[in-house]
This record gives structure tokens, sequence and C-alpha cells, in this order.
């Protein structure tokens, strides 16, 4: 493991944008971005992210990435892509399970899932929820 890959932990921000909530963790691999993202810098958010990523896939260990957005927007998605693509790059040479948490009634959300796996080429696992269990 390279020694400056340190985890990241990143609160939600709720302003006149909204920041999802981070949790990336270098030791066990699994990784979370979930709540919402409209920003108005995208880029300044994300590109942090998948530099983290970028170095994490040259250690050659298993990634679970688990996404719990309820909410996107388009520039929110555009990086959300780039991440996957990177993802599914790595399933090359190690193990990743990619999981996106939807509630049970979100058909919107299933069909843009579906148009990520087209893009990417890639299984994204969709784990549908309800109120009980988050």
């Amino acid at each position: 493991m390279e020694e400056n890959l340190e985890n990241i932990h990143l609160d939600e921000v709720r302003n006149i944008y909204v920041s999802p909530r981070v949790d990336f963790n270098a030791e066990t691999g699994v990784c979370e971005i979930s709540g919402e993202s409209f920003l108005e810098e995208t880029a300044k958010f994300y590109s942090p992210l998948l530099d983290w990523l970028k170095k994490y896939t040259k250690t050659g260990r298993p990634i679970t990435f688990n996404i719990k957005l309820t909410y996107f927007n388009t520039s929110s998605s555009k990086w959300l892509l780039k991440i996957l693509y990177l993802l599914s790059e790595y399933q090359n040479k190690a193990d990743v399970k990619i999981n996106w948490y939807i509630y049970k009634d979100d058909i919107d959300l299933v069909e843009d899932i579906q148009d990520f796996m087209e893009d990417v080429g890639t299984k994204i696992n969709i784990i549908f929820y309800d109120d009980e269990n988050k």
C-alpha cells in the first residue's frame, strides 16, 4: 500500500448546494458516497476522489464501491461516470464490487443506473431498500 494513501472522510454539506458524504477506506477497500450531490464546483469536489481511486488501483487490492446517492445533478453524474470507468478498468486487475443502494420505488434511478452500466460496460449491483432498512 502506498504510504501517502490516507482515508477520506467528508461529511455531507448542505447550503445552497449539497455535497455528498464520502468515506474511502484505504485499509479495507470499502468506499462509499452517500446522500445528494448537486454542487457548484463539481470538479473541485470529485477530482481529489478520482485521484485517490487512481492511487488505490495501483495497489491491486480488492475494492467495494457503495453508492447511496438519492439525487445527483448532471455535472455530478459525469464525475460518477469517470469513477465507474476507472473501476471498470480496475476489474481486470482486482476484485471490484460496485453496489448502488436505492429506494425500492425509485424507478428513474434504476434507469439511470442501467444507463451507467451500458455506458461503462460493467455490472452494478442494484440493492433495494425500504424505509425500515436504509
